[in-house]
């Protein structure tokens, strides 16, 4: 496990990327779901489950875009598996209306072609903002500044890998 601080946001990551790359690529593909739901029990789950019992607030949980594509969205196995009586998954409540690939894209090309997100959740509420994968970290600072211009207070970042070795 790794912390990465992007801007003012704590990005904690539970692998490398090169750790696990061969199993993150099949998020589009019929095993993915397994393998997704599979690695959120091993990380997600545990975390959460230890956090809620150090913090006895009710957080939410909040998937970076929770798009389904080849019948089920990715992002939103992971933040189904933190759902405890303390932590509450908001499920599809931070969507992007720009669906450009970023895979492979330089740091120039994400700038110039932000995601656009919207919230459609509560405001006055502590969020933990999931997403697969770090690279740059825009998408995550993208995602912090509408919740928070959305009133809400995001605690830190949660990804399964982290692109940066």
């Amino acid at each position: 496990m790794s912390t990465r601080k992007i801007g003012t946001l704590d990005v904690i990551s539970f692998y490398k990327y090169s750790m696990l790359e061969s199993l993150l690529l099949t998020k589009h593909k019929p095993e993915g779901y397994r393998i997704y739901k599979s690695l959120a029990g091993m990380t997600m789950k545990p975390f959460i489950k230890e956090f809620v019992e150090s913090d006895d607030r009710d957080v939410y949980v909040v998937g970076v875009d929770e798009y389904v594509k080849s019948g089920y969205s990715h992002v939103a196995l992971l933040t189904r598996a933190m759902k405890t009586k303390h932590s509450i998954p908001l499920h599809a409540s931070l969507m992007a209306r720009n669906r450009v690939n970023y895979s492979g894209k330089d740091l120039q090309f994400r700038l110039n072609n932000p995601r656009d997100f919207v919230y459609k959740g509560e405001s006055n509420i502590d969020v933990i903002l999931v997403d697969d994968i770090i690279t740059t970290g825009i998408t995550l600072q993208e995602a912090q500044k509408v919740l928070t211009q959305s009133g809400v207070n995001v605690l830190f970042a949660l990804t399964l890998a982290d692109v940066e070795e």
